[in-house]
């Protein structure tokens, strides 16, 4: 059994790695990606004999072949490569939300060490590839450290409902009508005069899919194939709530689509289960099925906010990330994501008039 430890660094700027890197897996995915061991190394900036030479002392630790090539041919990965790799990438895709979260709790405990001036806002959100974008730009721009815990939607708002955060975030679609999914999940934790809705972004949701699409699925009653295997989301998540609404919308019941046995906790996590021939297809965001290479069928059009209690409106910090979100240079980066808008981003608006599902009644039945 190998054992596993972690390290982190510190630097003054991004440089594009990932939070959690090993040597290793960067050398079989760059064989992977290119085909041959010089085009691995050319790829990675190193030489052919480093990068030889690591593959078979790594050879000689697992006991097991990495490697395959014949003369002539494309160097591939062997099975068990193939299997390391892609073990590797679903790891890294499950524990994205707790590796940010880390991050973020170091950044800011690095940033009050170096200026105890420096603001923090923290923030429950349901994952999303933004998110860490805007950490970055308010770090740079603002002095402000968002201390960023991702969770579900359901328990993002718990947690600003509890005290536990200043902000939370969380997605849905606006257009729902008063007893679907989306109002009996949402109408109990938010209060029109107590809850803000702050516009961050819109987003597009569909199904992810293999690259090509090769099993031609382009539909949600496509999912309900014999053998089809699809990968949900955890309960609480909002993208769930977004697929309930969906196939409640198509009058198709959830049981019948033949969802494995274990779910995602994340977009990315659920990506890579598709991307790693786990799953045939799944639910979430265009930006996560992008970054893998992988097809993908919009569905819908889906609304994140962030939500804080009326109060925090006038807090400092929040209303300097308020000016920040209405500014050219963030509305520029957030609609370089692949299937983010920055449409109305920063503004405050109506619970009531945004959520037209949310009354102080609660409809009967």
């Amino acid at each position: 059994m190998h054992r596993v430890h972690l390290t982190y660094t510190l630097q003054g700027r991004e440089d594009g790695q990932r939070d959690l890197h090993h040597p290793l897996m960067a050398l079989l995915a760059a064989v992977h990606d290119q085909g041959s061991i010089s085009a691995a190394a050319r790829a990675l900036s190193l030489s052919y004999r480093h990068v030889w030479g690591e593959l078979k002392r790594w050879e000689i630790e697992f006991d097991q072949t990495l490697v395959s090539w014949v003369k002539g041919q494309p160097a591939v990965l062997s099975p068990f490569g193939e299997k390391l790799l892609w073990a590797e990438r679903r790891a890294q895709a499950r524990l994205a939300p707790q590796v940010e979260a880390l991050r973020s709790e170091l950044e800011q405990a690095f940033a009050i060490a170096f200026d105890d001036s420096a603001g923090v806002i923290t923030l429950s959100a349901s994952h999303d590839d933004a998110l860490p974008l805007l950490r970055q730009l308010a770090q740079r721009e603002r002095g402000l450290h968002l201390d960023i815990q991702f969770t579900g939607s359901v328990n993002a708002l718990a947690a600003l409902n509890e005290g536990r955060c200043l902000l939370a975030g969380f997605h849905a679609l606006t257009e729902s009508p008063p007893r679907s999914p989306t109002a009996r999940t949402y109408r109990p934790l938010l209060r029109p005069g107590r809850h803000k809705l702050i516009s961050f972004a819109q987003r597009t949701q569909g199904l992810i899919v293999a690259a090509g699409n090769p099993l031609q699925i382009n539909a949600l009653t496509d999912l309900k194939r014999r053998g089809l295997r699809f990968v949900q989301r955890d309960r609480g998540a909002g993208t769930r709530v977004v697929l309930e609404e969906l196939l409640v919308a198509q009058k198709i019941s959830p049981a019948s689509i033949a969802a494995l046995e274990r779910s995602e906790p994340s977009h990315r996590a659920a990506a890579e289960a598709v991307a790693s021939g786990g799953a045939d297809a799944t639910f979430g965001i265009e930006a996560a099925a992008n970054t893998r290479g992988l097809g993908f069928v919009p569905l819908a059009r889906e609304h994140y906010f962030l939500v804080a209690l009326q109060p925090s409106l006038e807090h400092p910090h929040v209303r300097a990330l308020l000016d920040l979100l209405r500014s050219p240079a963030w509305r520029a980066q957030l609609n370089a994501l692949p299937g983010y808008c920055a449409n109305r981003s920063g503004e405050v608006l109506s619970l009531r008039r945004v959520l037209p599902w949310w009354s102080y009644r609660t409809p009967k039945g």
